[in-house]
């Protein structure tokens, strides 16, 4: 990018991770385990055809399905055009992200509280009742985050399926019809007709 008159500035420290060891320190996480990484390619690919799928059935802003190297996570959101009053010392990276209403979806590998892969989604601001709506398929649920609730599907459930597309697809929806319905959005709004 510099040859292109572009000049670049690498924060060399992870955000909003711990602990938050600088790259050029950190000799700890220097493993690469290639059969792994080609098994997460590969989730990754069929999970973002179904979320291109999924975000095409909408014609209200989205955001492209991306990748958050921090936690790996592939996500695509979607948005009412509602603007959201946050609090006062609000960070600005959340001041950014949640400056108006959203219903995300996304699959991430895990973490030290959901030790196994998941699809998930969530709506911001959280609103009453959301964790009192259902969820497709079954064994999609309710969590808390910490931060809020999260609808989790476990992937394995999504990967035995015997229709892992159809099985994903259900879970996208209800999750998002769960949002809307709590949050008032205008559903009709938002489909292709």
């Amino acid at each position: 990018l510099d040859d292109l008159g572009l000049p670049v500035r690498i924060v060399d420290r992870p955000f909003d991770l711990t602990p938050a060891t600088p790259f050029s320190q950190d000799h700890d996480h220097a493993s690469y385990d290639a059969d792994a990484v080609n098994r997460y390619w590969r989730v990754l690919v069929q999970a973002d055809r179904i979320f291109q799928q999924f975000r095409g059935r909408f014609v209200g802003k989205s955001s492209p399905v991306h990748l958050y190297w921090h936690s790996f996570d592939l996500a695509l959101t979607r948005f009412s055009g509602k603007a959201v009053d946050l609090p006062d010392g609000t960070d600005p990276v959340t001041r950014d992200a949640y400056s108006h209403e959203v219903i995300s979806f996304g699959f991430w590998p895990g973490d030290p509280k959901v030790r196994e892969p998941h699809f998930y989604s969530y709506t911001a601001p959280q609103p009453d009742g959301l964790t009192d709506q259902p969820l497709q398929p079954e064994a999609a649920h309710w969590t808390s985050s910490g931060s809020g609730s999260l609808a989790l599907l476990p992937y394995d459930v999504v990967r035995t399926a015997p229709d892992p597309d159809e099985t994903l697809l259900q879970f996208l929806e209800s999750a998002y019809q769960a949002g809307c319905r709590t949050a008032g959005w205008d559903t009709d709004a938002f489909q292709r007709s």
